[in-house]
């Protein structure tokens, strides 16, 4: 299954402007409130720089593609509607934003780091709205509506916890429909200090100090301040920066990523996703206004900010929040190749701290039984099953059949 990445935010933030830019799909752009009625899913990309040239070797990928020697891997993108104020109460779209939250590993919140929208989500004068509350308002929807599963369930979550005789085990079962595990719920338990307490005691200060820790580690959220191309917006991603010290807020202009994209579909530019440069390749088919918003975006924004932010905020999200590994399997180790002779074939994104074991579940669960140890192909070792597996390891699994 790919990693799930939501993308949240108020209306009007430009969410599906940075959906489309990243997926290359055509879902509408508009000014009106929940132009996205209903979640749309596509398909972007991870990028990392590949390991085929480091092995010497031409590589032919199977689960993703290679090019200049990145690796692009398979990701899924929701773009949700847009939530208003009291969306955990069920108001608007709330409760199918929420329902649709809740399959992400992952949450990238747009916020219009231009300050052209009201707390409403309506477009305003730019300058006058303010993001640093915008997103603080959606926060709070998302923490009241993990509190609302905590305090509506109370009188279950009790005889949940009689009958397993675990508390861990009871609130673990309780949030399993978010995607919860065991662990989210021992560390929330750890940094709020309720360990020893029991769930019944909690006053609602408690009780919303837990839901909130509780969605910060099942849901980790990048900040994505957009429309940076705008005048002040720059401003405005400083005091995001200040105020959320403890987040990763990463500048973009998802409009520039959607116009560079477009550009070398039709071959009119070379450029590849977080690119710090592109290259025009027919200046004679654009028209002045074309050429001058690729000069706007090469001085304006890749001059300034480096890159659009749009692949690079994705790529922090899978390998810096998420702390996924990128990890090679082979089944022959001269080749490096599958059983069918395709060279590094697969790429699998695993948890930091997965194991040998891990990897042979992702890749096939029949190759658990009998698993030997495994060989790591780079430094030439034989590393046993509890392994460690570390980012770029490139592993032919051994079990008794193969030996």
């Amino acid at each position: 299954m790919p990693i799930k990445i939501g993308l949240i935010g108020k209306t009007n933030t430009g969410k599906t402007t940075f959906f489309n830019s990243s997926t290359l799909s055509t879902d509408e752009i508009s000014t009106y409130p929940f132009t996205t009625k209903k979640p749309s899913t596509s398909i972007g990309h991870a990028i990392t720089l590949c390991v085929h040239k480091e092995f010497n070797v031409q590589d032919n990928p199977n689960n993703s593609k290679c090019s200049d020697g990145w690796r692009y891997i398979p990701i899924e993108l929701i773009d949700l509607p847009g939530l208003i104020k009291d969306a955990w109460k069920g108001k608007g779209l709330g409760n199918q934003f929420l329902s649709i939250a809740a399959q992400s590993d992952a949450l990238l919140h747009v916020v219009d780091a231009s300050a052209s929208i009201d707390s409403s989500g309506r477009i305003t004068e730019t300058g006058t709205g303010d993001p640093v509350s915008d997103f603080a308002d959606i926060e709070e929807e998302l923490n009241m509506w993990y509190q609302k599963i905590l305090e509506g369930n109370r009188d279950k979550l009790q005889k949940m916890i009689k009958s397993e005789n675990d508390q861990i085990s009871a609130l673990t079962e309780l949030y399993q429909g978010l995607g919860i595990k065991k662990n989210h719920v021992m560390e929330t338990l750890r940094i709020t200090g309720l360990e020893g307490k029991d769930i019944e005691n909690y006053n609602l200060h408690e009780s919303k100090k837990f839901s909130t820790q509780l969605r910060k580690i099942s849901k980790p959220t990048l900040i994505v301040a957009n429309k940076i191309d705008v005048p002040g917006a720059d401003k405005n991603f400083v005091r995001l920066r200040e105020r959320y010290n403890d987040m990763i807020v990463v500048p973009a202009s998802a409009d520039s990523e959607l116009t560079l994209r477009r550009a070398e579909q039709k071959d009119l530019i070379k450029y590849s996703p977080g690119s710090e440069l592109f290259d025009i390749l027919k200046t004679n088919e654009l028209s002045q206004k074309q050429l001058g918003a690729l000069d706007f975006i090469k001085k304006d924004i890749m001059g300034e900010y480096m890159r659009t932010g749009v692949q690079f905020a994705i790529n922090v999200t899978v390998f810096k929040l998420l702390k996924m590994n990128s990890i090679y399997p082979v089944a022959n180790p001269e080749k490096l190749s599958d059983k069918k002779g395709r060279v590094l074939p697969d790429l699998v994104l695993l948890k930091d701290g997965a194991t040998v074991v891990d990897l042979a579940k992702e890749v096939h669960s029949d190759l658990v039984k009998g698993l030997l140890y495994a060989k790591d192909l780079r430094y030439k070792l034989r590393v046993p099953t509890n392994y460690q597996l570390r980012d770029r390891d490139v592993i032919c699994l051994i079990n008794a059949s193969k030996k």
